[in-house]
């Protein structure tokens, strides 16, 4: 088996992909994370370079911050850099704040005309000095935002930068922004891309899983149902090409063998009841035929010497006599059905008119049915071909199944139609009656051995008839509705006459339709030709 055709090579595969595509986003995403994190660093290092060139502008010119970024020409203060700077304070040697971009710190006059500066040190509201102690020296206590904490979580950052001037130190403090939403949504992104991987992950599995498990309860379905017996179930996944299909191939297998060996034990077990009821049978047979031969030949004895004279008693004498020798005569036909059911079907087979079978078979009931007032017709559709069989055995198929019609309609009369048609390579033959019917609830046991619906049957009837049709490699079938009627189908081989030089088969001709020659018996050879000519 293909390995790659397995369920263990599609898993194998399934889980490779998942682990490439794992691998694979993974990567992406540390490259897009550290595409990101080189722009901010550029942005953050653009915006600082931009904010402290515009402080140094501010302390070499007497524009402020905010004429300067509003002067056109100016290149420092643009679209990229005014989005992460949030404002400039310039603070000169005495840390006043000597100039702001966004005004709030700058120096106001005072009521004596003077002008009233904002000490750095009591300003509470900036963001936290991301530069330490080893950068700004001792200055860094004159900072009020020197923190080694919170700056992870603050809203926004300040940097101090300082320009050494002739009036003493400067110092350039540039405040950028920091959003907090950006930053959460750059750390919750891996996060996403991970679970979504995850997700696929599982509805993969999932449907491995499912696609894995169904086929085992189907498989445990099914080995209870050929528990219970039903060994005609058959497993669907065997068009499988994995283990599944392997699995459901077997065991289709094994229920087909069980289901072989199941009709070979009922064969075997009909063939000993058969052998018995043979052996039985026989011996009954012999039993019984005997003391009926002589009580049928001591009833001929009596009806030919002991005849009464007078006509009265001579009426009775014949009547009971005559119903005498009529139930001996019941006693060795039901004798003689037991004998050929339990006895192999022996045939001669040799092509058959099968009209004038029926038509012989029909003698036998015609005085019964005018009796009853039962109506027979004999209809044959197009040119009917002789049938291959022994024509001695069928005739008591067609025996059996006239007096069965004949019974059914002897105290209501009706009609009895034989139809003969062909069916292709086939002869059909239709019994249909007005009879009773037969109930829907034993039409399938009505060709069962030992089964009648009528008191004085034995039910081997219809079972007989059913074999000599099988025998003759044809098939009989029943449909009845109980009050209107019955129907027999039976259906037998044709019997096919070849032509010598096209080879062809042909049924119910004498010449071959396409050259005109005669036609010879199928299986004719030029030894056939020879033994007709020596006689």
């Amino acid at each position: 088996m293909n390995f790659f055709g397995t369920f263990r090579g599609r898993l194998s595969v399934v889980l490779g992909l998942l682990l490439v595509m794992t691998i694979g986003v993974q990567y992406y995403l540390n490259l897009r994370t550290q595409a990101e994190n080189i722009n901010l660093t550029e942005m953050r290092e653009q915006a600082l370079l931009a904010g402290f060139a515009l402080g140094v502008n501010s302390m070499t010119s007497q524009d402020r911050l905010r004429d300067f970024v509003e002067r056109e020409g100016q290149s420092f203060y643009n679209e990229r850099t005014s989005k992460r700077i949030r404002d400039i304070l310039v603070i000169d040697a005495d840390w006043q704040v000597y100039d702001t971009l966004s005004g709030k710190y700058l120096p106001v006059e005072d009521e004596e005309g003077g002008s009233e500066t904002v000490d750095l040190r009591q300003i509470t509201d900036l963001p936290p000095l991301m530069e330490g102690r080893e950068k700004l020296g001792d200055d860094i206590k004159n900072f009020p935002n020197a923190t080694d904490e919170g700056r992870e979580d603050a809203d926004g950052e300040a940097h101090a930068i300082p320009v050494e001037t002739n009036q003493g130190r400067f110092y350039v403090m540039v405040i950028l922004d920091n959003d907090k939403r950006e930053a959460v949504a750059r750390a919750a992104q891996p996060l996403v891309f991970t679970i979504l991987v995850f997700l696929v992950a599982i509805l993969v599995t999932m449907i491995l899983v499912w696609r894995f498990t169904t086929p085992i309860a189907n498989l445990s379905r099914a080995a209870r149902r050929v528990g219970r017996g039903d060994l005609s179930f058959r497993l669907p996944e065997s068009k499988r090409s994995d283990e599944i299909g392997s699995l459901a191939t077997q065991f289709n297998i094994m229920t087909e063998d069980l289901e072989k060996t199941r009709a070979l034990e009922d064969q075997l077990r009909e063939a000993e009841k058969s052998a018995v009821v043979g052996r039985l049978a026989s011996a009954i047979a012999h039993e019984i035929r005997n003391p009926l031969n002589y009580i049928n030949l001591t009833l001929d004895h009596l009806r030919n010497r002991f005849k009464p004279e007078d006509d009265g008693r001579k009426e009775t004498f014949e009547k009971l006599t005559s119903q005498l020798k009529t139930e001996v005569d019941r006693i060795n036909r039901q004798v003689s059905d037991f004998l050929r059911y339990t006895r192999p079907v022996r045939l001669e087979r040799e092509p058959v008119d099968i009209r004038e079978v029926v038509e012989s078979s029909l003698k036998i009931i015609e005085h019964q049915a005018e009796e009853h007032g039962v109506v027979i017709s004999l209809i044959e559709r197009d040119a009917v071909p002789d049938v291959l069989g022994d024509q001695e055995i069928l005739r008591s198929v067609f025996n059996n199944l006239f007096l069965n019609a004949l019974q059914a309609m002897e105290s209501t009369g009706g009609k009895l139609s034989i139809t003969l048609s062909a069916a292709g390579e086939c002869v059909m033959l239709e019994v249909a009656d007005t009879g009773t019917g037969i109930p829907e609830s034993d039409l399938e046991k009505v060709f069962e051995p030992y089964f009648s619906t009528k008191e004085t049957g034995t039910g081997l009837g219809l079972a007989i008839a059913r074999r000599i049709v099988e025998e003759h490699k044809g098939s009989i079938a029943l449909d009845s509705v109980e009050g209107e009627g019955t129907t027999f189908t039976i259906v037998l081989q044709a019997a096919f006459r070849e032509c010598p030089v096209c080879s062809g088969r042909f049924a119910g001709e004498l010449k071959c339709p396409n050259d005109g020659n005669e036609l010879r018996p199928f299986g004719w050879s030029p030894e056939d030709e020879s033994a007709e000519e020596s006689l």
